[in-house]
């Protein structure tokens, strides 16, 4: 049996497995509760490999895992069709409402934190004895500042917030991924080359705008084109269909002409979840397309954070590594509270933000897959097992704590 097959059919068999058990008996929100058993069950199969060697699965499951490259499936596999799910559902008049705001947060925003994570990982990991140079400590903070868009919408999910904030959220979290997409492979370039003398910063504001703005056109483009199409027929199969060829071409599309793809799928999404929705489907193919990406989201979901938790067995950790990747977790903190209270401050002479943004944005601002695909992407060097550990300290903190305490601090503004 192919090899690929196979390491496919165990890891949908063991997200249907723990999935079933977190319904059955810990009643977690679902993404969280797999995260948890994912990561639990890789610890038990590493302690039990330690303490009797090859009694137990481990490397069969090690090689599953391994077989997998979990940035490149993430990155150019999952994640165009998660963040079309995630545009798919979100209004655009309300979008449209709340525009600056979320482009401030998702742009300033991002690049801010960037810059305040870079600075202050950089100072920590001088005090702990383990020195990152400053530009690769600015990748780290490009690649851990993204809000992660399928943590966030799932978490959104399940909070009952006020419009507003969950526009807010949502909208932020959708494209500042594309932002920190381009933020990141810029910096890792930038530090591959040598350093941050090595590029102007006009040259990185090009490249920024180049990727950004393109990928924004390419997705109106592509969305338009396929909306076109559907306005054209009345057939659920081929419309729902021609939206699973504009997730896949356009993201395809937007690698080969080197255009930020999160960025365009999200673009698409948007357009037809709304005008498309609005005046090319009839009421049979709007149910037909909304129930088809509701569910390719939520089992994607489900895969990728059970995923998340059982890389850690590919994954090798120093100890003497512990004290600076534990240190990201406040620093990511206090860089989201920086940026969000720096972008909330500014526009609300312009806009009004109800009672508790600035902690909701901040609490709510989880990290997750993205920024472990993104670290994982890393090139070999002495730095990186030092900020995929960080990453996945932050990641995990932010999914697991944040997550499960988020309703609570919705709770107490709601008050």
């Amino acid at each position: 049996m192919d090899s690929w097959f196979l390491a496919v059919a165990m890891l949908v068999t063991v997200t249907a497995l723990f999935a079933w058990i977190n319904v059955s008996f810990f009643k977690l929100p679902q993404t969280i509760g797999l995260l948890i058993m994912g990561f639990c069950a890789s610890f038990v199969l590493i302690a039990g490999e330690l303490l009797f060697p090859g009694a137990m699965p481990y490397r069969q499951l090690l090689q599953t895992v391994a077989s997998f490259d979990f940035s490149q499936t993430l990155m150019t596999g999952m994640l165009g069709f998660l963040l079309f799910a995630g545009a798919l559902h979100v209004d655009l008049g309300e979008l449209k409402s709340r525009g600056w705001a979320v482009g401030v947060m998702a742009t300033f925003g991002t690049m801010l934190s960037t810059a305040v994570v870079g600075v202050a990982f950089w100072l920590a990991s001088r005090a702990l004895g383990v020195t990152v140079p400053l530009v690769w400590a600015f990748v780290f903070g490009a690649l851990i500042s993204p809000t992660d868009p399928v943590a966030v919408m799932a978490t959104l999910k399940t909070a009952r917030v006020s419009r507003q904030l969950k526009t807010d959220m949502g909208g932020e979290s959708l494209f500042n991924d594309g932002v920190g997409v381009v933020l990141f492979t810029i910096l890792a370039a930038t530090a591959a080359m040598g350093g941050l003398k090595t590029i102007s910063p006009t040259a990185v504001v090009e490249m920024f705008l180049v990727e950004a703005a393109g990928g924004a056109l390419l997705g109106l483009l592509t969305g338009y084109v396929a909306y076109r199409a559907m306005r054209h027929i009345d057939d659920y199969v081929v419309e729902v269909l021609i939206s699973l060829a504009l997730v896949m071409g356009t993201y395809a599309l937007a690698g080969v002409l080197g255009l930020s793809g999160p960025i365009a799928v999200v673009v698409a999404g948007l357009l037809i979840g709304n005008t498309g929705v609005a005046h090319a489907m009839s009421e049979k193919t709007r149910d037909y397309l909304f129930a088809f990406w509701t569910l390719v989201d939520e089992m994607l979901n489900f895969i990728l954070f059970l995923f998340i938790g059982l890389e850690v067995i590919v994954l090798s950790f120093n100890l003497n590594l512990l004290p600076l990747a534990l240190s990201a977790i406040p620093i990511a903190i206090v860089a989201r509270l920086l940026s969000v209270s720096a972008s909330v401050g500014g526009l609300r002479w312009f806009t009004h933000f109800p009672r508790g943004t600035i902690a909701l944005l901040t609490w709510g601002g989880l990290r997750g897959g993205i920024s472990i695909a993104m670290a994982l992407s890393l090139p070999d060097m002495p730095y990186r097992t030092a900020l995929i550990a960080a990453t996945y300290c932050v990641a995990l903190f932010t999914i697991v704590v944040q997550g499960l305490t988020f309703p609570a601090l919705i709770k107490k503004f709601a008050a």
